[in-house]
């Protein structure tokens, strides 16, 4: 359980990592693997509502994630979005990505070929905004908004994420949103005094499994 002291800090950093951009039509949906198949489902609904015309799934694995899509993120993302009715001939899967960067970078290529001048990030709600600075980074020009299903964190966890695993990836995202774009990775965003401020006392209550420590470079 979190404690209760500590919701508020929670909620600062969930609110920051959410964009919240507002919805437009773009010429392609990347759904961004993860451990979380409603990424793949939210991508289905994003199609069926018309919002882009093309789907792209990108991820291989991570060690969070192979336990869950042994096939890889990315394929068994596509399945999910057939079964949900998605046409396969919309689908492109791109398998080898294992980082955001990778994501962004390897997708761009799959997709060299086409003309596209804009896409939608379709990833989990705390990751949008490295999503974001990471494709605007890694490529230039093009017009870029991120989409999660809308929920709280609260409900958020009420599925089956562990409530340590998700405090400690805000932590993390938030520590790499300054240090990705020192090293090039992402393009700078500003992080308000209180989001720094809640990430320091969450940090200081022991969520750290995610933070990049100095022995990591």
């Amino acid at each position: 359980m979190l404690p209760e002291h500590l919701h508020a800090d929670v909620r600062t950093l969930w609110e920051y990592h959410d964009l919240r951009h507002e919805p437009r039509r773009s010429d392609v949906g990347i759904g961004l693997g993860s451990r979380d198949p409603g990424v793949a489902a939210h991508t289905a609904e994003l199609f069926h509502a018309g919002r882009f015309p093309l789907v792209v799934f990108t991820g291989a694995n991570a060690p969070t994630t192979v336990g869950r899509f042994p096939r890889g993120e990315a394929v068994h993302y596509r399945e999910i979005a057939l079964e949900l009715g998605v046409p396969d001939d919309v689908i492109l899967v791109e398998p080898d990505a294992r980082n955001t960067g990778e994501n962004i970078a390897f997708t761009r290529r799959l997709l060299a070929g086409r003309e596209i001048r804009s896409v939608t990030l379709v990833t989990r709600p705390y990751a949008q905004r490295r999503a974001y600075a990471t494709a605007k980074r890694l490529w230039p020009g093009i017009d870029v908004v991120c989409a999660s299903k809308a929920v709280s964190f609260e409900d958020h966890l009420s599925g089956e994420e562990d409530v340590e695993r998700v405090v400690g990836m805000l932590v993390g995202e938030t520590q790499r949103i300054t240090e990705y774009a020192e090293q090039g990775f992402a393009i700078p965003q500003d992080v308000p005094a209180e989001v720094e401020r809640a990430s320091g006392r969450l940090a200081a209550a022991g969520f750290t499994q995610r933070l990049i420590r100095a022995d990591d470079h």
